[in-house]
């Protein structure tokens, strides 16, 4: 599925009071539209980015390994006098092949890859979600200084981006706000165009910077996820048999025998799951998936990989990078690592280039070295969210 996402970054942001877009003012490492633009450039599922941005020459940079290769997921056009028109020419510009539209506002800077991947989801399955946050407060409704209603804050959601639509149902909306509707968001003019929009759940931490508090706070998190990262290392081996498949971070490798275990053996998959739950100090991978349990006979181990980046996230950690070593005697792995990479990086929602996978015999020494075993050893780094 083509996925693209329009950052919208042609405001002008006067409420913060700043002598340029706030969009455009540092927080740390980088602009706030410089980390939100990188959010969607590094997500594994989105096939390119459309910047939508103020009117005239722009400069962003980017670094690290394979920036060239995410730059070319890039590409700028000129917003419009309202978002609605901005929207529209970042609409205008997407490739016709796109079957999922993301909205995202500049000033989000904190996305995480795991609410982007869920409004992809939520918007492929029912054709219009946003990400929004139920209201923690009481709300009234008040006239001149004088309450007049108490509305039941279960019914109240506060919005926030990305916003996601399969693109049939957004260019409906878009075709609306053409012909004269306002609305201060795409989700409102699909609502009036007849759509049903679902309700992906937020994230506390993915807030808008509109005020200078807001700034002043968006640079400190900065600085304090900066200075803060976890390490965790994992560690699994099994032992072969024949007739089992032989799958290694997640890819089928043609040979006589496989791991014997609950699930599918995947002592790649199970020494990362280690590592990640370990820097989050979330206990081990017996914890979370026990092999006790009937669920988790023979399942994909890179769905359980996935399963544990979401309980990384859910504990305020993003996965950075991960590191895998496989000690093996046959067959080799060189032709599957990119593979490999592909896979896990997949599982954690991060860059491939942000993946390790590295082979390794054991030299002919113990149940490894004579061919009856196969392990894995795993380092993965994570920062606070």
């Amino acid at each position: 599925m083509q996925v693209t996402a329009i950052i919208a970054a042609a405001g002008a942001g006067r409420r913060l009071g700043a002598a340029r877009p706030k969009q455009l003012i540092d927080i740390g490492g980088g602009s706030m539209l410089q980390h939100s633009v990188q959010a969607f450039l590094d997500h594994p599922r989105v096939s390119e980015v459309i910047l939508v941005k103020p009117p005239g020459p722009l400069a962003l940079a980017f670094t690290g390994a394979r920036a060239s290769e995410r730059i070319a997921k890039l590409r700028a056009v000129d917003g419009g006098v309202r978002r609605q028109d901005s929207v529209a020419n970042g609409f205008d510009a997407a490739d016709a092949a796109s079957e999922v539209i993301l909205i995202h506002d500049a000033a989000r800077p904190f996305v995480s890859a795991d609410l982007i991947s869920r409004t992809i989801d939520a918007a492929a399955e029912h054709g219009a979600a946003i990400a929004a946050l139920q209201s923690r407060d009481t709300v009234k409704r008040v006239d001149a200084g004088v309450v007049t209603e108490t509305i039941a804050r279960e019914t109240i959601y506060l919005a926030q981006t990305p916003q996601g639509f399969r693109r049939e149902v957004l260019a409906r909306a878009v075709a609306l706000g053409r012909a004269g509707t306002e609305a201060t968001d795409e989700a409102a003019l699909a609502e009036r165009a007849g759509a049903r929009v679902h309700v992906v759940e937020g994230d506390p931490g993915n807030v808008k910077v509109t005020t200078a508090e807001d700034l002043e706070a968006a640079r400190q998190r900065m600085t304090s996820s900066s200075a803060v990262a976890r390490i965790g290392t994992g560690y699994d081996l099994h032992v072969l048999a024949p007739g089992r498949p032989l799958i290694v971070a997640g890819v089928t490798l043609p040979f006589d025998k496989g791991p014997v275990g609950h699930s599918d053996g995947d002592v790649a998959c199970h020494a990362a799951t280690d590592a990640l739950l370990g820097a989050a100090a979330l206990g081990d991978i017996g914890r979370h998936f026990p092999d006790t349990d009937a669920r988790w006979k023979d399942a994909d181990s890179i769905l359980l990989l996935q399963e544990t980046a979401r309980l990384v996230r859910a504990a305020g950690y993003e996965p950075v990078n991960l590191d895998v070593t496989i000690v093996l005697e046959r067959p080799k792995i060189k032709d599957a690592v990119e593979a490999m990479r592909a896979r896990l990086a997949g599982a954690l929602g991060i860059d491939a280039a942000s993946v390790s996978v590295k082979g390794k015999t054991n030299e002919g020494v113990d149940a490894v070295g004579r061919g009856e075993a196969i392990a894995a050893h795993a380092v993965a780094l994570l920062r606070r969210s």
